[in-house]
């Protein structure tokens, strides 16, 4: 089977565990994107099954992704989750912990971070919030940038994102 579309988005670790690892072993080409938040307990499974995670936001988390990339040998990618908005029930580090939390993960633990990840809060403009983690992003040395979903990608885009999480308006 020809696959062409690569990059897939998964937001729960066990509804990924039971539908990919037989579709990955016969599509080798496939990059899972762990989109979700992520709880200690699960880094584990994230790590064996997914290429990227854009949810790391925590010394916890950064460290045992740095743990097992050591017994492994095998290097992941990484966004860290933002919480842009300041917003209580969002994960993500706080913004004014980011820079030494980016400092950790890429100078002490060499964890291979792409760049910054963000939501920005409900039924407010997106764009305020894209632009500043565009600039946190620019700021931290970063070169690619997760946000924007399917209701503002296209602001998202315009800000600076190299990855979009388009999932409803697949279907449309």
């Amino acid at each position: 089977m020809q696959v062409n579309h690569l990059d897939y988005g998964e937001n729960q670790i066990q509804e990924a565990l039971n539908k990919w690892p037989s579709i990955i072993s016969s599509n080798k080409e496939i990059r899972l994107h762990l989109i979700g938040r992520l709880q200690s307990n699960k880094a584990k499974a994230a790590f064996n099954l997914f290429e990227f995670i854009h949810s790391l936001d925590s010394d916890k988390l950064a460290k045992i992704f740095s743990t097992l990339e050591q017994e492994t040998g095998i290097k992941k990618k990484y966004f860290i989750q933002v919480n842009i908005g300041n917003e209580n029930q969002k994960a993500g580090i706080s913004i004014d912990k980011l820079n030494q939390f980016s400092s950790y993960c890429v100078k002490q633990l060499n964890l291979n971070v792409l760049g910054l990840m963000c939501i920005p809060p409900m039924n407010q403009d997106p764009k305020k919030y894209f632009i500043k983690l565009s600039e946190l992003n620019v700021n931290n040395g970063f070169k690619e940038l997760s946000m924007g979903m399917s209701n503002d990608y296209v602001d998202a885009i315009q800000c600076g994102s190299t990855c979009v999480r388009i999932g409803s308006a697949i279907f449309d």
